[in-house]
């Protein structure tokens, strides 16, 4: 079995802000390899934050974000369980960096939940003429309009777009990592998007 030393410990503790004993039992599992133990960890704070999803989030922060010398504004709310999360520069990190996310995806909504019941439609109306006038045999044209819709939602939806700064991870996997490491439930509820000539 691998030594593993407090510096270890410390190290994996600053990178991934979990607590001491979770640190060095991963390091444990992972036989003293760093990256599996971060990875270790990531998936146990994945698994918290799943139970963590019904507890209520009545603190957090707006943040806001301006762009191209003023010509895109965003403000967003993100919201969390207590102050003390609220006021820490992890999570005002987080709140800029999904602001600046937003300001340069453009997202249509938080979630695919959220997306307008008319808009959907009329994105599924169009996605069946496409598959109609494609040519394609009319028993499998529901599954290909099935494909778009979820395709549309991956590039529309703020939570499943791929993260502008890491494109490895999507916004949603951001907001769970953020939360895995504060112990909180963090919940982006919502965002305004303001471009120069735009109505």
């Amino acid at each position: 079995m691998a030594e593993i030393s407090a510096k270890d410990v410390k190290e994996l503790r600053d990178r991934t802000g979990a607590g001491m004993m979770e640190c060095k039992g991963a390091l444990n599992e992972a036989g003293g390899d760093m990256e599996r133990a971060i990875d270790i960890l990531r998936a146990k704070g994945a698994a918290k934050a799943a139970k963590r999803a019904e507890r209520e989030t009545k603190e957090g922060a707006v943040g806001s974000y301006i762009h191209m010398g003023g010509k895109i504004g965003v403000l967003v709310e993100v919201g969390c369980e207590t102050d003390f999360v609220a006021r820490n520069d992890e999570f005002q990190k987080l709140v800029r960096d999904v602001a600046m996310h937003i300001a340069a995806a453009a997202p249509v909504a938080v979630r695919r939940e959220d997306f307008p019941a008319d808009l959907v439609e009329r994105e599924r109306a169009v996605y069946l003429e496409q598959t109609k006038e494609s040519g394609k045999p009319e028993q499998i044209w529901d599954k290909i309009v099935n494909g778009k819709l979820e395709k549309f939602y991956a590039e529309q939806a703020l939570l499943e777009q791929p993260y502008v700064k890491n494109p490895d991870i999507t916004v949603g996997q951001l907001v769970t990592d953020a939360s895995a490491r504060t112990g909180e439930k963090i919940e982006v509820r919502r965002f305004a998007r303001f471009a120069l000539g735009e109505s």
